[in-house]
């Protein structure tokens, strides 16, 4: 396997057990592999800190660490070192050890030969308690795959390879990061995206910081996340229908109520159906009303951010003289 730019994302969160344990493993996993380790302390108070820059100056440049004022969480602390990356490949993984930095020369040799976008580790083994985490777990896959249509066995497992060019326009907020796949086939499309068997291990020193209560978590950010997928570029395309309908709902009411009016003289002032289809009318303009304000807050996020509503994959034969003369 020819070496490859490759950027390590380790976030970790009181974890100073497990911290010398993890240098050792990634200097046993990369060896003959160009690699930066970026390590996040998502604000640890027991020591994670001091362990990381310890062990930073002691192997050298190749490991960087990032201190975060406070405990943000994982998909801040995963933003923040995915900034901070300067591979051509990204690779994500817990610091609890129970992903094994190992099988990283696997997911990126995949990547580059299948010229793949994401290979996604699936802890198809998982050493983990049944009802506190391969429930709620299975309940979360389920559910995401069922509604983003990006369907993996093991949404869950950090352990995952990155192009770089389709990772970094993402933006992670909340929780999120469990997301990235489903957010990455806004950029890409789903058949570059596989899944790859991996090892996992029981924790065998510190504290797990998951519980049953992400499952409920999971429901409430998936919403956001099936509307960004679609509606992000054109949010009028939702709002607009929904309006639309309204207003014929409203439209037709009312047109039955004036023809009734009009041809028997029958009297119309108290009934139902009219202020039924004034407020058909009325929701009807306010949801196109949504909708033309989401498209012009859509061309602000993009025009003010200097975003690009597209990803670029490669450029062949590009003449500079051409170019340089913008044709």
């Amino acid at each position: 396997m020819n070496t490859l730019a490759l950027s390590l994302v380790i976030p970790l969160y009181n974890e100073v057990e497990n911290v010398e344990a993890l240098f050792s493993a990634l200097e046993n996993a990369l060896q003959g592999l160009e690699f930066e380790a970026i390590l996040v302390d998502d604000g640890s108070l027991d020591g994670t800190a001091e362990a990381l820059d310890a062990g930073a100056q002691r192997l050298g440049s190749r490991y960087k660490v990032i201190h975060l004022q406070r405990n943000f969480g994982q998909t801040a602390a995963m933003q923040a070192g995915i900034d901070a990356a300067e591979g051509e490949i990204i690779v994500t993984l817990d610091g609890d050890l129970q992903n094994d930095p190992v099988d990283i020369p696997m997911l990126v040799k995949l990547l580059h030969e299948r010229d793949m976008d994401v290979v996604a580790g699936w802890r198809k083994n998982r050493q983990d308690g049944l009802v506190l985490r391969k429930i709620p777990s299975r309940i979360a896959n389920w559910l995401i795959g069922s509604m983003t249509g990006v369907r993996l066995h093991d949404y869950g497992c950090t352990l995952k390879a990155y192009r770089a060019n389709v990772l970094k326009p993402i933006r992670l907020y909340g929780e999120m990061h469990r997301f990235i796949p489903a957010w990455l086939a806004t950029q890409t499309y789903t058949n570059r995206i596989i899944e790859v068997p991996v090892r996992h291990h029981p924790r065998v020193a510190g504290q797990s910081k998951y519980g049953i209560s992400r499952t409920l978590r999971v429901v409430v950010d998936l919403l956001f996340v099936k509307f960004f997928m679609r509606f992000n570029q054109r949010p009028m395309h939702f709002f607009g229908a929904i309006g639309l309908l309204f207003l014929l709902l409203g439209t037709l009411m009312l047109s039955y109520l004036f023809m009734l009016k009009l041809f028997t003289g029958a009297d119309i002032g108290g009934r139902p159906m009219l202020i039924g289809g004034v407020l058909f009318v009325i929701a009807g303009f306010q949801w196109l009303s949504t909708g033309l304000m989401g498209e012009m807050l859509s061309r602000v996020y993009y025009e003010s951010q200097g975003k690009r509503s597209y990803v670029v994959r490669r450029v062949v034969n590009i003449d500079p003289d051409r170019t340089k003369c913008g044709i």
